[in-house]
């Protein structure tokens, strides 16, 4: 039998890079969503931040429903809602509305974490008085309700339903979607060190055409992580800049151990890496961040990794309605 190669999946934060503007970062995004459908990606998701002066995805729904209308077969779908932030009837309702406008395309993402300061977490959702697993079975009830229930969320009637997935990157939301037969998608970008199990893996990974540019590429996002760890927040600075900051020997030692992070190099490179995490996690599906400054860079960074994509084997360990 032929080697079975994982699908390969988008994950875009509608990144706001220093001196670029919100629409700029948004009109970036549907770009990208058209690419990753002619390049044969399987999905492309959009996360939930608030207050975050560098991401541009702070209404998923409303991009969800953007990124439908600008391409054709792609699914489609949040990574994820921050379910603590809102009402399991308006997610359950919004969901079903984008899957009956857009049937077997939409997925919907949940994730337990705040997605912003706690100054945004409060606006959000002030009164917080539920335990994130009733929340969860609160909006599976509302997406599967029984035919007597009091309250339903209408437009998820007659099978408009998105595929559910829990977001995470601990062995407990691994048992968490287990314990409620939820797919499992697997933030490996946010915990490299501690690989576990699952449906879907996402991963920071910058591609280029030798080791030695894709490298330099990335100093952008090794630069702001620096400045986050020191204490400066700041939007993704150009390579240039990065290249050309004064870093201390404690700065490149702080930059070495979190190097893991982010995955770089040529697609030689990288098909060993990606290959790596494919064994350790059983997963079928890879989904790819790609922290880039210049937009250019960010396409062509998803070209080179699709055209890797034939040379990576998924050993899966996990049900094959991940592919769903």
């Amino acid at each position: 039998m032929a080697p079975t190669p994982p699908a390969l999946s988008v994950l875009d934060t509608s990144p706001i890079v220093q001196g670029s503007t919100p629409r700029q970062a948004l009109l970036n995004t549907v770009d990208l969503a058209r690419l990753a459908e002619d390049l044969g990606y399987h999905r492309y998701w959009v996360p939930e931040h608030h207050g975050m002066r560098g991401v541009a995805s702070s209404a998923p729904a409303v991009l969800i429903a953007h990124l439908a209308n600008a391409t054709r077969r792609l699914r489609v779908g949040a990574g994820g809602v921050l379910l603590p932030n809102h009402a399991p009837l308006v997610v359950a309702e919004q969901f079903g509305t984008l899957a009956a406008l857009h049937p077997g395309r939409i997925d919907l993402g949940i994730g337990r974490a705040p997605g912003g300061s706690k100054a945004a977490s409060a606006a959000l959702s002030p009164q917080r008085t539920k335990d994130f697993g009733a929340q969860l079975d609160e909006l599976r009830g509302y997406l599967d309700p029984p035919e007597d229930a009091e309250v339903k969320a209408i437009p998820v009637l007659g099978g408009n339903v998105p595929a559910l997935w829990l977001l995470g990157r601990s062995p407990a939301s691994a048992a968490l979607a287990a314990e409620r037969g939820i797919k499992y998608a697997f933030a490996h970008h946010l915990a490299p060190d501690a690989p576990v199990e699952a449906d879907l893996v996402s991963v920071s990974v910058i591609a280029a055409e030798d080791d030695e540019r894709a490298e330099w590429l990335a100093g952008s996002t090794r630069l702001k992580v620096l400045s986050r760890i020191r204490g400066n927040r700041i939007q993704l600075p150009s390579p240039e800049e990065a290249a050309a900051f004064p870093y201390t020997a404690d700065d490149r030692a702080e930059i070495a151990k979190r190097s893991g992070a982010v995955l770089t190099g040529s697609p030689a490179t990288l098909t060993g890496k990606l290959q790596q995490i494919l064994d350790e996690t059983g997963t079928a599906e890879i989904m790819v961040t790609t922290p880039l400054f210049h937009h250019t860079d960010r396409r062509r960074s998803y070209e080179l990794l699709a055209s890797l994509a034939g040379g990576l084997t998924a050993r899966t360990k996990r049900s094959a309605s991940s592919r769903a």
